[in-house]
């Protein structure tokens, strides 16, 4: 039981030091979210739900090179299409709740002081933020099988055909080759009853 009980604070104590790192990437894109939103409010005459819009652009693109190159280093990174697809994918979806939610307190309430619309933008940023660490974590940066025992907190391998200079090739060589030969079938007359 210890050891279920060991394991299971790991994965606890994993999953609080991610979500920290996503809280540090996500209040930083809630900063340049919402600075945009009031610049754009401020000095353009665009209606509130696309200052909004803008705004949440510039937090995409910011907010994955936090999450790409901060939060989720460690992560699979093979498949960089799939990966960006599906973050521009779930980034719509957030845009979608955090900016119905804005566009139901201006038109549907008439809510559309600078206080109000920072409320309620502000609030519809904490619904999303919800869905977007969900389907971030399960679907967009994905998890690297790691070999059994391997801390946690170490980068992925690479697949780089360079060696450092450090290492002599003839090393390399040698962890390049098999450590068993190929096993040969056996010849026929080997198996021929012995006289």
């Amino acid at each position: 039981m210890s050891e279920r009980g060991a394991a299971l604070r790991g994965q606890l104590k994993q999953l609080m030091h991610e979500v920290a790192k996503y809280g540090a990437v996500g209040g930083a894109g809630v900063l340049v979210n919402l600075g945009v939103f009031n610049l754009v409010r401020a000095t353009t005459e665009i209606p509130v739900v696309r200052a909004s819009i803008i705004a949440n652009v510039v937090a995409i693109a910011f907010n994955y090179l936090g999450f790409r190159y901060f939060t989720y280093r460690d992560r699979d990174r093979s498949r960089r299409t799939r990966e960006m697809s599906l973050f521009l994918f779930f980034s719509a979806i957030g845009t979608v709740i955090e900016n119905g939610i804005l566009y139901a307190a201006t038109y549907g309430f008439d809510w559309d002081s600078p206080l109000q619309s920072n409320f309620f933008k502000f609030f519809g940023i904490g619904v999303a933020t919800l869905f977007r660490f969900w389907s971030y974590r399960t679907w967009v940066f994905r998890h690297v099988p790691r070999p059994e025992g391997s801390p946690a907190s170490e980068p992925p391998p690479t697949t780089s055909t360079s060696t450092p200079a450090s290492v002599p090739q003839e090393s390399v060589r040698l962890a390049a080759e098999p450590l068993l030969e190929p096993v040969r079938p056996p010849a026929d007359h080997e198996f021929a009853p012995r006289r």
